[in-house]
Protein backbone atom coordinates (compact mmCIF):
# COMPACT_ATOMS: atom_id res chain seq x y z
CA UNK A 1 0.00 0.00 0.00
CA UNK A 2 1.06 3.63 -0.91
CA UNK A 3 0.39 4.95 2.46
CA UNK A 4 2.23 8.40 1.50
CA UNK A 5 0.37 8.80 -1.27
CA UNK A 6 -1.63 12.26 -2.26
CA UNK A 7 -3.74 13.24 -5.42
CA UNK A 8 -6.18 15.97 -5.58
CA UNK A 9 -8.70 15.09 -8.46
CA UNK A 10 -11.24 17.29 -10.04
CA UNK A 11 -14.05 16.24 -12.13
CA UNK A 12 -14.47 13.60 -9.42
CA UNK A 13 -18.17 12.94 -8.77
CA UNK A 14 -18.66 10.81 -11.94
CA UNK A 15 -17.27 8.62 -14.49
CA UNK A 16 -13.19 8.48 -15.36
CA UNK A 17 -12.83 10.77 -12.00
CA UNK A 18 -14.77 8.65 -9.54
CA UNK A 19 -12.98 5.65 -11.26
CA UNK A 20 -9.61 7.27 -10.55
CA UNK A 21 -10.62 8.41 -7.04
CA UNK A 22 -11.72 4.79 -6.15
CA UNK A 23 -8.49 2.82 -7.89
CA UNK A 24 -6.29 5.51 -5.82
CA UNK A 25 -7.94 4.83 -2.22
CA UNK A 26 -7.80 1.10 -3.28
CA UNK A 27 -4.05 2.11 -3.12
CA UNK A 28 -4.27 3.61 0.35
CA UNK A 29 -4.16 7.51 -1.00
CA UNK A 30 -5.14 10.65 1.01
CA UNK A 31 -7.43 11.74 -1.86
CA UNK A 32 -8.65 15.62 -2.55
CA UNK A 33 -11.82 15.07 -4.66
CA UNK A 34 -12.82 18.41 -6.29
CA UNK A 35 -16.16 18.66 -8.49
CA UNK A 36 -19.72 20.76 -8.53
CA UNK A 37 -21.80 18.50 -7.13
CA UNK A 38 -21.43 18.11 -3.14
CA UNK A 39 -24.14 15.27 -3.00
CA UNK A 40 -22.30 12.58 -5.43
CA UNK A 41 -18.76 13.78 -3.93
CA UNK A 42 -20.29 12.49 -0.20
CA UNK A 43 -21.51 9.52 -1.23
CA UNK A 44 -18.42 8.59 -2.91
CA UNK A 45 -16.38 9.66 -0.15
CA UNK A 46 -18.50 7.67 1.72
CA UNK A 47 -17.96 4.65 0.17
CA UNK A 48 -14.31 5.24 0.31
CA UNK A 49 -11.75 3.90 2.49
CA UNK A 50 -9.04 5.91 3.87
CA UNK A 51 -8.25 10.08 4.47
CA UNK A 52 -10.81 11.75 1.91
CA UNK A 53 -11.32 15.31 1.35
CA UNK A 54 -14.02 16.91 -1.02
CA UNK A 55 -14.46 20.47 -2.22
CA UNK A 56 -17.65 21.31 -3.57
CA UNK A 57 -15.84 23.41 -6.74
CA UNK A 58 -16.79 24.56 -9.65
CA UNK A 59 -13.33 24.58 -11.47
CA UNK A 60 -14.04 27.97 -13.49
CA UNK A 61 -14.20 29.60 -10.40
CA UNK A 62 -10.10 30.49 -9.61
CA UNK A 63 -10.80 31.59 -6.15
CA UNK A 64 -12.68 28.67 -5.18
CA UNK A 65 -10.43 25.74 -6.77
CA UNK A 66 -7.66 28.00 -5.12
CA UNK A 67 -8.76 28.14 -1.67
CA UNK A 68 -10.05 24.38 -2.12
CA UNK A 69 -5.73 24.07 -2.84
CA UNK A 70 -4.83 26.05 -0.34
CA UNK A 71 -7.19 23.93 2.25
CA UNK A 72 -5.43 20.45 0.91
CA UNK A 73 -1.95 21.71 1.23
CA UNK A 74 -1.82 22.85 4.80
CA UNK A 75 -4.24 19.60 5.90
CA UNK A 76 -1.76 17.07 4.04
CA UNK A 77 0.80 19.10 2.45
CA UNK A 78 1.88 19.31 -1.22
CA UNK A 79 0.50 16.36 -3.93
CA UNK A 80 2.14 13.74 -5.70
CA UNK A 81 -0.12 13.70 -8.20
CA UNK A 82 -2.97 16.37 -9.15
CA UNK A 83 -5.40 15.44 -12.19
CA UNK A 84 -7.06 17.47 -14.46
CA UNK A 85 -10.14 15.84 -15.10
CA UNK A 86 -13.22 17.92 -15.07
CA UNK A 87 -14.36 18.42 -18.59
CA UNK A 88 -18.06 19.20 -20.35
CA UNK A 89 -19.14 18.05 -23.76
CA UNK A 90 -21.86 19.17 -25.57
CA UNK A 91 -22.75 19.25 -29.46
CA UNK A 92 -22.89 22.70 -31.24
CA UNK A 93 -22.96 24.40 -34.16
CA UNK A 94 -21.40 27.67 -35.01
CA UNK A 95 -24.05 29.36 -37.10
CA UNK A 96 -26.20 28.76 -33.82
CA UNK A 97 -25.55 31.81 -32.30
CA UNK A 98 -27.17 30.12 -28.77
CA UNK A 99 -24.36 27.75 -29.12
CA UNK A 100 -21.71 30.92 -28.67
CA UNK A 101 -22.02 30.10 -24.78
CA UNK A 102 -21.87 26.76 -25.03
CA UNK A 103 -18.49 26.91 -26.74
CA UNK A 104 -17.66 29.26 -24.21
CA UNK A 105 -19.02 26.77 -20.95
CA UNK A 106 -16.41 24.23 -22.95
CA UNK A 107 -13.36 26.14 -23.16
CA UNK A 108 -13.57 27.71 -19.86
CA UNK A 109 -14.10 24.19 -18.22
CA UNK A 110 -11.88 21.99 -20.50
CA UNK A 111 -9.09 24.25 -21.20
CA UNK A 112 -9.15 26.93 -18.68
CA UNK A 113 -10.24 25.05 -15.87
CA UNK A 114 -7.32 23.03 -16.01
CA UNK A 115 -5.11 26.07 -15.74
CA UNK A 116 -6.75 26.89 -12.47
CA UNK A 117 -6.07 23.59 -10.97
CA UNK A 118 -2.80 23.12 -11.58
CA UNK A 119 -1.60 26.60 -10.79
CA UNK A 120 -2.19 26.76 -7.27
CA UNK A 121 0.01 23.38 -6.39
CA UNK A 122 2.46 24.61 -8.87
CA UNK A 123 4.71 26.49 -6.43
CA UNK A 124 5.11 23.99 -4.03
CA UNK A 125 5.72 21.06 -6.40
CA UNK A 126 9.06 23.21 -7.55
CA UNK A 127 9.68 24.21 -4.24
CA UNK A 128 10.46 20.33 -3.26
CA UNK A 129 11.02 19.64 -7.37
CA UNK A 130 8.43 16.97 -7.07
CA UNK A 131 5.22 15.65 -8.36
CA UNK A 132 3.03 14.94 -11.55
CA UNK A 133 0.67 17.25 -13.08
CA UNK A 134 -1.97 15.43 -15.44
CA UNK A 135 -4.61 16.53 -17.77
CA UNK A 136 -7.25 14.17 -19.41
CA UNK A 137 -7.56 15.51 -22.61
CA UNK A 138 -9.20 13.21 -25.26
CA UNK A 139 -8.61 11.64 -28.72
CA UNK A 140 -11.62 14.00 -30.23
CA UNK A 141 -8.75 16.58 -29.88
CA UNK A 142 -6.82 15.01 -32.82
CA UNK A 143 -9.10 16.15 -35.55
CA UNK A 144 -12.12 18.41 -35.55
CA UNK A 145 -15.31 16.61 -35.72
CA UNK A 146 -18.84 18.12 -37.15
CA UNK A 147 -21.15 18.75 -34.72
CA UNK A 148 -18.53 18.56 -31.76
CA UNK A 149 -16.42 21.85 -32.70
CA UNK A 150 -15.59 23.28 -29.23
CA UNK A 151 -15.18 19.83 -27.66
CA UNK A 152 -12.13 19.20 -30.04
CA UNK A 153 -11.14 22.07 -30.01
CA UNK A 154 -11.08 22.04 -26.33
CA UNK A 155 -9.18 19.05 -26.51
CA UNK A 156 -6.74 19.73 -29.02
CA UNK A 157 -6.12 23.12 -26.60
CA UNK A 158 -5.49 20.98 -23.77
CA UNK A 159 -3.06 18.86 -25.45
CA UNK A 160 -0.91 21.90 -26.87
CA UNK A 161 -0.93 23.21 -23.44
CA UNK A 162 0.26 20.50 -21.47
CA UNK A 163 2.69 20.02 -24.13
CA UNK A 164 3.85 23.82 -23.17
CA UNK A 165 3.67 22.81 -19.94
CA UNK A 166 5.79 19.98 -19.84
CA UNK A 167 9.07 21.94 -21.85
CA UNK A 168 8.31 24.82 -19.14
CA UNK A 169 8.99 22.53 -16.46
CA UNK A 170 11.45 20.57 -17.52
CA UNK A 171 14.57 20.26 -15.06
CA UNK A 172 12.20 21.32 -12.47
CA UNK A 173 11.34 17.71 -10.98
CA UNK A 174 7.69 17.82 -11.98
CA UNK A 175 6.57 15.74 -14.41
CA UNK A 176 3.56 16.89 -16.81
CA UNK A 177 1.39 13.85 -18.18
CA UNK A 178 -1.22 14.50 -20.92
CA UNK A 179 -3.78 11.26 -21.23
CA UNK A 180 -6.00 10.98 -24.48
CA UNK A 181 -8.74 8.24 -23.54
CA UNK A 182 -10.76 6.87 -25.80
CA UNK A 183 -14.34 6.05 -25.36
CA UNK A 184 -15.31 5.14 -21.80
CA UNK A 185 -18.59 4.19 -20.53
CA UNK A 186 -19.61 7.34 -18.51
CA UNK A 187 -22.43 9.55 -18.69
CA UNK A 188 -20.30 12.08 -21.09
CA UNK A 189 -20.94 9.15 -23.77
CA UNK A 190 -24.22 7.81 -22.68
CA UNK A 191 -26.00 9.89 -25.38
CA UNK A 192 -23.67 9.46 -28.41
CA UNK A 193 -25.72 8.45 -31.40
CA UNK A 194 -22.76 6.48 -33.11
CA UNK A 195 -20.63 3.66 -32.58
CA UNK A 196 -17.71 3.99 -29.84
CA UNK A 197 -14.99 1.46 -30.62
CA UNK A 198 -12.90 0.02 -27.78
CA UNK A 199 -15.02 0.62 -25.52
CA UNK A 200 -13.82 0.95 -22.16
CA UNK A 201 -15.46 0.69 -18.36
CA UNK A 202 -14.81 3.37 -16.40
CA UNK A 203 -12.70 1.13 -14.04
CA UNK A 204 -10.73 -0.45 -16.38
CA UNK A 205 -10.00 2.87 -18.15
CA UNK A 206 -8.61 4.27 -14.42
CA UNK A 207 -6.35 1.24 -14.45
CA UNK A 208 -4.42 1.92 -17.53
CA UNK A 209 -4.69 5.88 -17.32
CA UNK A 210 -3.14 5.04 -13.52
CA UNK A 211 -0.53 2.96 -15.32
CA UNK A 212 0.83 5.90 -17.18
CA UNK A 213 0.79 8.24 -14.27
CA UNK A 214 3.44 5.93 -12.78
CA UNK A 215 5.21 5.67 -16.03
CA UNK A 216 5.39 9.45 -16.17
CA UNK A 217 4.44 9.18 -19.62
CA UNK A 218 4.82 12.04 -21.30
CA UNK A 219 1.87 11.02 -23.47
CA UNK A 220 -0.29 8.12 -24.04
CA UNK A 221 -3.44 7.52 -25.60
CA UNK A 222 -6.09 4.15 -23.89
CA UNK A 223 -6.91 2.00 -25.23
CA UNK A 224 -3.51 1.29 -27.01
CA UNK A 225 -5.58 0.41 -30.17
CA UNK A 226 -7.67 3.51 -29.92
CA UNK A 227 -3.59 5.40 -30.42
CA UNK A 228 -3.36 3.47 -33.82
CA UNK A 229 -6.41 4.89 -34.70
CA UNK A 230 -5.51 8.16 -33.62
CA UNK A 231 -1.80 7.83 -35.65
CA UNK A 232 -3.96 7.33 -38.53
CA UNK A 233 -6.28 10.00 -38.32
CA UNK A 234 -2.87 12.07 -38.20
CA UNK A 235 -1.93 10.87 -41.42
CA UNK A 236 -5.08 11.01 -43.28
CA UNK A 237 -4.74 13.68 -45.75
CA UNK A 238 -7.77 16.53 -45.32
CA UNK A 239 -9.61 15.60 -48.43
CA UNK A 240 -9.96 12.02 -47.26
CA UNK A 241 -10.50 13.15 -43.87
CA UNK A 242 -13.32 15.57 -44.84
CA UNK A 243 -15.38 12.64 -47.21
CA UNK A 244 -14.91 10.33 -44.70
CA UNK A 245 -15.99 12.65 -41.83
CA UNK A 246 -18.57 14.66 -43.57
CA UNK A 247 -21.65 13.06 -42.74
CA UNK A 248 -21.51 11.09 -39.60
CA UNK A 249 -23.40 11.07 -36.86
CA UNK A 250 -23.46 13.84 -34.84
CA UNK A 251 -23.69 14.45 -30.96
CA UNK A 252 -26.97 16.26 -30.39
CA UNK A 253 -26.85 20.00 -29.04
CA UNK A 254 -29.41 19.79 -26.67
CA UNK A 255 -26.76 16.99 -24.71
CA UNK A 256 -24.22 18.60 -22.25
CA UNK A 257 -22.58 16.38 -20.25
CA UNK A 258 -20.38 17.07 -17.37
CA UNK A 259 -17.80 14.66 -15.13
Amino acid sequence: MEQSLKVVITGASDGIGAALARHYAERGATLGLIARREDLLQALAASLAGTVAIYPVDVRDGAATASAAADFLSRFGRPDIVIANAGVSAGNLTGCSEDVETCQWIFDVNVIGMVKTFQPFLESMCADRRGVLVGIASVAGIRGLPGSGAYCASKAAAIAYLESLRVELRGSGVSVVTLCPGYVRTAMTAHNPYAMPFLLEADDAARRLARAIDQRRAYAVVPWQMGLVARLLRLLPRWMFDRAFANVKRKPRRTAVTR
